[in-house]
């Protein structure tokens, strides 16, 4: 096997690992996975507009706009619309979300901290460097 088809191979491995993971965590939630990505961004950034939200999740504002609502029906966001333009509008979490955010947030904390300790400080200083150089160079 090469090298390139050697590292696909571990980055499948490790992108199914993570996703497992991540099914697992959400099932013990109402959330599904697009509304725990929503809620992890908007928890990290703040409120923000409806554009924004779907840049950071890297999906359509359609697509974004029936995740909102999703959010909005089972109250962990709220949208409101801008007084200038009203069209606009802003989605916040409400202290539910906050909850739910935080929550969400210790378990990629605790995963960080899984993978940290199987490699050693200059591992890991390695792996922040490679993943900062292919999200801003790759993504």
């Amino acid at each position: 096997m090469n090298y390139s088809d050697e590292l696909t191979d571990e980055l499948i491995t490790f992108f199914n690992g993570f996703s497992s993971w991540e099914n697992s965590v959400i099932k013990t939630s109402e959330l599904t996975v697009a509304e725990a990505h929503a809620i992890e961004i908007l928890g990290k950034y703040g409120e923000m507009k409806m554009k924004n939200l779907a840049q950071y999740l890297g999906v359509t504002t359609g697509t974004t706009t029936v995740t909102v609502d999703r959010l909005e029906k089972k109250e962990y966001a709220r949208r409101e619309s801008v007084k200038e333009d009203r069209r606009v509008h802003l989605i916040t979490l409400t202290a539910k979300g906050q909850q739910a955010f935080a929550e969400h947030h210790q378990y990629h904390c605790n995963l960080t901290e899984q993978i940290l300790s199987v490699l050693s400080s200059e591992e890991n200083e390695q792996l922040l460097k490679i993943l900062k150089k292919i999200n801003v160079e790759a993504f």
